[in-house]
């Protein structure tokens, strides 16, 4: 079952592609239902599910050979009466497979396909695949006769080693009959000519019907033999019934002795047949034990055939492996001698670029675990890096109506317009990069790959969460951070510390939730995050919860290190910059008090890597970036945020 069989199909057909990049279209069935010379037959009706993964990436390659993609399938269809239908679009920059198919030279198509389930009737020697999975779809130079069609015999070394493997597929009762035909194949075997569905469905009925006449035959056979059986037993009890009248009549000459050799005959024969039952239903144990354990292999091999289907045996840092390093040296995976074993290991038919997109997913993922303020907003996922979202503002109240002003104007209320605020949020990039050496071997790439990988994620999350925090949303900062959004003035002015060095209380902390007016009305809805100095204040404050504290209501989140009347209080790093003056760049902010219901994050794609050659300097640049902003909802009821500051 694990084998890959390759089935060439009719001739396709070429004309002009897209005149922009002087593409070429080719058109024809992939696979018909005819049967071919040895007997296999794939209906069009294994299409709808065999298709499935394919359609995820539905490459056509050159010869079945996955180095030479050529073009991708644009159109299919299943005709219930023909097969697989499809139209590629094959790009001229392959150009030799371009112009063969050109020219006509290749004029077939071929399918790649594993058997996942299938009939066989040793007796017809009808072999019906019942399910597949395509694995890929090729041009090839095999013409469409149905004399030359690959079979799938031809993914086997002999004769023997296909009939054995169709005889997988064949119930217990023709399986014998079949390795009996499999002995005179040579002298069986003729050739199929091309049928019709209407031959197809009237071979498979007589196939069903010969089937149906050998089952009565056996059972008639079983019931003749059972009949016999129980003629023989009848007879047997009618002897034993003669010799016992006989003893009988012997007895009433001899007296008691004779009844002494009649029990003596009688006790003899009934242990007979006892011993006799024994070892027939011992007989009976031993063949259900051995079927037992053949029909439980059997569903044991089938459930780790499904297993092996659902995993591709490779390890999660193995393809980190492989793809860092194709990345690192600027080659593809299966040019580097790791990637190389790799591939071997899970299936030329595993793509390397599904280790691309994992091994891509999942930085990403690391890089969002570090992150203390992104995980606490709303994130949106964006098509593109501008995005327009309606918001509904605060619209006012209604008015009351007294009993003299009903019929009158103001019956109505007051008048009001409502309309939508709209916000546009921004993905703006955000990068890294490494410089590699030309004269790095690849044993020495992997061993600093760690390093390099960790490095990279590292400063991605400082720089995202430094500008969430502290970004002041202009010039070479463009992203508009917490504490450039926190209001200063009225009812919602910040809490300001008199030097800086005065310590930071609970009650500071407890003053700010103030300064968010509605938003800060329920303290669940609430997040402090503090600077490294002020965790070290609250740490010597008694009425800190720490979160040894805190039991069952301990959170998650990155970076939390207690509460304050029920709100969570995290620490970050990346809060204020030491090296930066006391009232600039936000370097004089000791902590954020803020609703995250009134932010968004909006992400545009995952984490990306590029690699490219630095000839002149003899070196390689890998870039790892993505595209991530922070935008504020509304600034009506207080902005959402406030900040305890630092004076002189």
């Amino acid at each position: 079952m694990s084998k890959t069989f390759y089935l060439s199909s009719d001739t396709l057909k070429a004309e002009a592609g897209d005149s922009d990049d002087n593409s070429v279209m080719i058109s024809g069935y992939a696979s018909t239902q005819d049967v071919d010379r040895h007997g296999d037959v794939v209906p069009a009706s294994v299409w709808k599910k065999g298709l499935e993964n394919y359609l995820k990436n539905p490459i056509i390659l050159a010869f079945h050979d996955h180095t030479q993609p050529v073009g991708k399938m644009v159109e299919h269809k299943i005709e219930k009466d023909q097969g697989l239908w499809i139209k590629a679009k094959i790009s001229s920059a392959s150009e030799k497979v371009y112009k063969l198919i050109k020219d006509g030279i290749l004029s077939a198509f071929s399918i790649g396909f594993r058997v996942k389930d299938a009939e066989y009737d040793a007796a017809t020697k009808l072999f019906v695949v019942k399910e597949l999975e395509l694995h890929e779809i090729s041009v090839v130079s095999v013409p469409a006769n149905q004399n030359t069609l690959f079979s799938l015999a031809k993914a086997f070394e002999s004769a023997e080693e296909y009939e054995t493997f169709k005889l997988q597929f064949a119930s217990q009762d023709q399986s014998a009959k079949g390795l009996e035909n499999g002995l005179d194949a040579g002298k069986q075997n003729k050739e199929w000519t091309i049928m019709n569905p209407e031959e197809i469905k009237q071979l498979l009925a007589d196939a069903a019907k010969a089937a149906a006449q050998e089952a009565a035959k056996s059972a008639l056979e079983a019931q003749q033999a059972a009949a016999a059986e129980l003629e023989a037993k009848r007879q047997a009890e009618a002897a034993l019934e003669a010799k016992i009248k006989a003893a009988v009549s012997a007895t009433v000459e001899t007296g008691a002795t004779g009844a002494e050799k009649l029990l003596a005959e009688v006790e003899k024969r009934l242990a007979d047949q006892a011993e006799a039952s024994k070892n027939a239903l011992a007989g009976l144990e031993a063949a259900l034990k051995e079927k037992a354990a053949e029909l439980e292999a059997i569903q044991r091999s089938k459930m780790s055939f499904g297993d092996q289907q659902q995993r591709d045996g490779v390890s999660y840092q193995d393809k980190e492996t492989a793809v860092l390093l194709a990345r690192m040296s600027n080659k593809s995976i299966e040019s580097t001698k790791f990637g190389k074993q790799l591939i071997e290991k899970a299936g030329a038919h595993v793509s390397s670029a599904t280790f691309e997109q994992e091994v891509s997913l999942q930085m990403e993922s690391e890089v969002r675990r570090r992150l203390v303020v992104a995980p606490l907003l709303r994130n949106i996922q964006m098509q593109t890096n501008v995005m327009t979202i309606p918001v509904n503002p605060e619209a006012g109240t209604a008015q009351w109506v007294t009993n003299a002003q009903f019929g009158t104007s103001n019956s109505a209320g007051n008048n009001a317009t409502h309309q939508l605020k709209e916000i546009t949020l921004n993905a703006y990039k955000v990068a890294t990069n490494e410089y590699l050496a030309y004269e790095e071997e690849e044993d020495a790439l992997m061993a600093i790959m760690p390093v390099v990988r960790d490095g990279m994620i590292r400063r991605v999350a400082r720089a995202i969460d430094k500008a969430f925090l502290r970004g002041a949303g202009s010039g070479g900062d463009p992203v508009k951070g917490l504490a450039a959004c926190a209001v200063g003035t009225g009812v919602n002015s910040n809490v300001a510390i008199a030097t800086t060095g005065t310590a930071v209380t609970v009650a500071n902390l407890r003053a700010m939730r103030k300064g968010l007016a509605v938003w800060g009305l329920n303290p669940a809805d609430v997040v402090y995050i503090v600077n490294s100095s002020v965790y070290y204040n609250l740490l010597e404050d008694s009425t800190f919860q720490t979160m040894n504290q805190v039991g069952t209501q301990a959170t998650l989140l990155t970076g939390q290190i207690g509460q304050i009347g029920n709100s969570p209080v995290l620490v970050s790093g990346e809060l204020n910059d030491p090296s930066a003056t006391a009232g600039t760049d936000f370097g004089n902010v000791g902590a954020l008090c803020f609703a995250p219901g009134n932010f968004l994050v909006g992400n545009q794609r995952g984490l990306r890597m590029d690699t490219q050659e630095l000839v002149e300097t003899q070196r390689r640049v890998m870039v790892a970036s993505l595209r991530t902003g922070l935008v504020q909802v509304t600034s009506n009821l207080g902005a959402g945020v406030t900040k305890l500051t630092y004076t002189a």
